[in-house]
């Protein structure tokens, strides 16, 4: 009999670098010999997540629509796809950043139906450090009203495993004081200080993944109420664009002024951004090539992840991004930046291939800690926009 495959979640607020934990634990885990399958999750199809991971070279299976909560039989299935086609000694879970309740509605779930097929790792919960501070008042700057601070908050408190990433870019001293007040806040969970993008603190995280189990305690208290409001304020953004020149241009140069055009449009409207991404895969590169860029605040600077080594002549753009503000407003603000930032580039045509924008519905779950939920045996409310 085969031995049960380990299920890793890692969760954590929009921006909070879940991907690229993702990343560096699936390439931690195949240096040991151990089968790696990854799933992403997003409200809508087109992840600049997938691409990214897919682009490493993982098996990667993509489920849109709705969370893990509101989508767990197809979760399942997702599991079960890559069980036929790669035989994963480990899958590895990426939630939605905007959802929480992640153990009673997915991971004691999976445990109780699914137990000789899965040992559930510890759930893991990244949290920006700049962000965190805004959120528990230990800085100024550009932060979510009451209501997505609810869902941040939430993610934090079912977390065994509370992960401060990003941490080189706080002084000693605010690591040490954002860690002192989320042990007060959160004492059940393990304070893991850690940097993915620079690779320390991470043996730490991954060793507890594979070793440690889930703690056993009752599922917290979530007002759904709130937590849908809370989505409800979060604007979604997912666009597809075919970018076409007669002569070739630099795609690095091209993501770094669209990003900042559309990041300076929003910050006049007075938004805050979530998380901004966007991958550009060129026709005419090496398979798999890609150029990426990152953006996790309204007032920082956009970041180059992987870069493009020559000119390019075309491809296709992937966008993804969230900020608490109307989806309508994301669309004008992206739509007007790609016809002025084109217009830099001698040549250069963006045609808008597909766009998805709409704030998410109410989140209700197939099951909550064995409960089966009232109003509909499939999982969602139909039209909830939950699945």
């Amino acid at each position: 009999m085969s031995q049960p495959a380990r299920y890793i979640m890692i969760g954590g607020f929009l921006g909070a670098g879940k991907t690229t934990t993702v990343g560096k634990l699936a390439k931690y885990l195949t240096n040991q010999g151990l089968r790696v399958g990854l799933i992403t999750n997003d409200q809508a199809g087109g992840l600049v997540d997938t691409k990214l991971l897919r682009g490493q070279g993982y098996a990667t299976e993509e489920i849109a629509g709705g969370c893990f909560c509101c989508r767990f039989n197809t979760l399942v299935d997702a599991a079960s796809k890559l069980t036929h086609s790669t035989k994963p000694d480990v899958f590895i879970a990426e939630p939605v950043g905007s959802c929480t309740d992640l153990v009673a509605t997915v991971t004691y779930p999976l445990r109780r139906l699914y137990g000789n097929a899965f040992t559930v790792a510890p759930l893991s919960v990244l949290v920006d450090p700049v962000r965190a501070r805004r959120v528990f008042g230990l800085d100024a700057g550009g932060t979510f009203s009451s209501k997505v601070a609810y869902i941040f908050k939430k993610q934090l408190e079912e977390a065994d495993i509370i992960v401060i990433s990003k941490s080189d870019l706080l002084s000693d001293g605010e690591r040490d004081e954002l860690r002192t007040v989320l042990t007060s806040e959160f004492p059940l969970a393990k304070i893991v200080i850690a940097s993915p993008r620079a690779e320390t603190g991470l043996e730490e995280l991954f060793a507890s993944l594979m070793t440690g189990e889930q703690a056993r305690r009752n599922p917290m208290a979530v007002d759904y109420e709130v937590y849908a409001d809370g989505e409800a304020l979060l604007g979604w953004l997912n666009a597809t664009v075919t970018l076409k020149a007669a002569d070739e241009f630099e795609a690095n140069d091209f993501l770094k002024q669209l990003a900042a055009n559309v990041q300076g449009r929003l910050q006049l409207s007075g938004v805050e951004i979530a998380h901004f991404k966007m991958t550009f895969s060129p026709d005419d590169g090496i398979a798999g090539e890609l150029a990426s860029i990152n953006l996790v605040r309204s007032d920082y600077v956009a970041e180059l992840g992987m870069e493009l080594d020559e000119p390019t002549t075309g491809g296709q753009l992937i966008i993804n991004l969230r900020a608490e503000a109307d989806p309508a407003s994301l669309v004008e603000a992206v739509k007007e930046s790609l016809d002025q930032v084109t217009a830099n580039f001698f040549g250069l045509q963006a045609t808008l291939d597909h766009e998805e924008h709409f704030r998410p519905g109410k989140p209700t779950p197939t099951h909550r800690d064995g409960v089966e939920v009232m109003e509909t045996k499939g999982g969602c409310v139909p039209g909830s926009g939950c699945c």
